[in-house]
């Protein structure tokens, strides 16, 4: 069965519940759960449409524009979600949710800041998980999971932060500023250790540790209606899980 996972090491689970077909993979060496459920909310179109009517507005540190949407829509695939957190995370099934937003990416590269230039991790704790729900096909641009070369790290957890970024100065003397362009693929300062391609109702869950990349193949339209219509849509969400 293949739903999209590239680069893929350590499989430990895959099935299907009430039509939704699920994996879990285990990227690089520190072997973080990837959950991937494929037929998320068996509404995705309906989703997709309400994505383009909506009203917008840009957000400090994403590349692009939000729009706030109810974390109710996730109860469509929300049981199967919480037994993956269970016998993957180590949660004990429920969890709350902290944001939930339809995303459009909007920046153009040659305005992307270096931060937004390099895979990021969205926090250290270890109950924090970020899903990323693909509205768009195959090659629209999927996630993208690293190791940061210099450290070795894969996760930035608890007690990694100050170490990591003082070894992101160090590669940035070393190697000189990033391309201004979204981040993809292997470089001197980050290996790719896996990939989850976009696929149409597609969802992506993992820690928030993880070092990734949004996959963005081909630069964001430029006029407002454009990025409307056909700019890269997905639905984000960070969850946190109870311990």
């Amino acid at each position: 069965m293949n739903l999209g996972v590239t680069n893929v090491h350590k499989p430990v689970a895959e099935g299907e519940d009430n039509g939704r077909r699920y994996r879990v993979e285990r990227f690089g060496r520190e072997g973080e759960p990837v959950i991937v459920i494929d037929a998320f909310s068996g509404r995705i179109a309906e989703l997709e449409a309400a994505a383009r009517r909506a009203r917008y507005s840009p957000v400090v540190g994403y590349p692009g524009l939000r729009s706030p949407l109810d974390p109710n829509y996730l109860r469509l695939g929300g049981p199967l979600l919480a037994r993956l957190f269970t016998e993957h995370l180590g949660f004990k099934g429920n969890f709350g949710v902290e944001g939930c937003a339809f995303s459009i990416v909007a920046t153009q590269p040659t305005d992307l800041t270096p931060v937004q230039r390099r895979p990021h991790y969205d926090g250290t704790r270890p109950d924090l998980v970020a899903t990323v729900h693909y509205t768009g096909e195959r090659g629209s641009g999927g996630t993208a999971f690293y190791r940061h070369r210099r450290t070795g790290f894969e996760t930035v957890q608890p007690g990694r932060a100050e170490e990591y970024e003082a070894a992101v100065k160090a590669d940035e003397a070393e190697f000189g500023p990033l391309p201004a362009e979204y981040y993809y693929g292997d470089t001197d300062r980050y290996e790719m250790i896996g990939e989850v391609e976009a696929a149409p109702d597609r969802l992506v869950a993992y820690r928030g540790w993880n070092l990734h990349s949004g996959v963005v193949p081909t630069p964001p339209p430029s006029d407002p209606d454009g990025l409307r219509k056909s700019g890269r849509l997905t639905i984000n969400a960070f969850l946190i899980g109870q311990r």
